[in-house]
């Protein structure tokens, strides 16, 4: 099974590839998709897309693991953050590829075993369970990190369903 994880924001989209055979993970790929805070919204969200689609169509991931939506107090950021995780959901849609979507909270709590855990303790856990050279860019790591999320929770007995 291949695993497209990302954890999206306007200007520092992470992603994530795992293959997954049994019970082993291995990354397939990871970094994440810049946009320069000069570009206009619409141009981020061009960028996004666009390498989301690239990101399918070269890797061809069974599932999208996501982060789900989060609440904050400023209306405008995320009202930004909705639109360019509608890019990446849209790229997915077009391509028939499930996606499943994780709070960030559970993701932390199955990687580091505590849902308020640190960036830093997530870029570390992720280095470990994959056994990467070097730590990831946040952004890649909270990528992984929603992709091995799904992995441990599709080897439950209940499985998630996409949204």
């Amino acid at each position: 099974m291949i695993v497209l994880g990302i954890d999206t924001s306007l200007r520092s989209t992470g992603y994530g590839v795992l293959s997954v055979e049994g019970s082993r993970m291995r990354c397939v790929a990871c970094g994440n998709i810049p946009n320069k805070a000069t570009l206009p919204l619409t141009a981020c969200l061009k960028m996004i897309h666009a390498k989301v689609v690239e990101l399918i169509a070269t890797h061809k991931p069974d599932v999208m693991a996501i982060e789900s939506v989060i609440y904050g107090k400023n209306a405008g950021t995320m009202l930004v953050l909705g639109e360019a995780r509608g890019a990446v959901l849209t790229a997915a849609v077009d391509a028939d590829v499930p996606v499943y979507e994780y709070e960030p909270r559970r993701m932390k709590k199955a990687i580091c075993g505590n849902g308020l855990a640190e960036k830093e303790q997530t870029q570390r856990m992720v280095k470990t369970l994959l056994g990467l050279a070097e730590l990831p860019q946040n952004d890649a790591a909270d990528a992984l990190g929603l992709a091995i999320c799904h992995v441990h929770a599709n080897s439950l007995i209940s499985r998630e369903k996409p949204i």
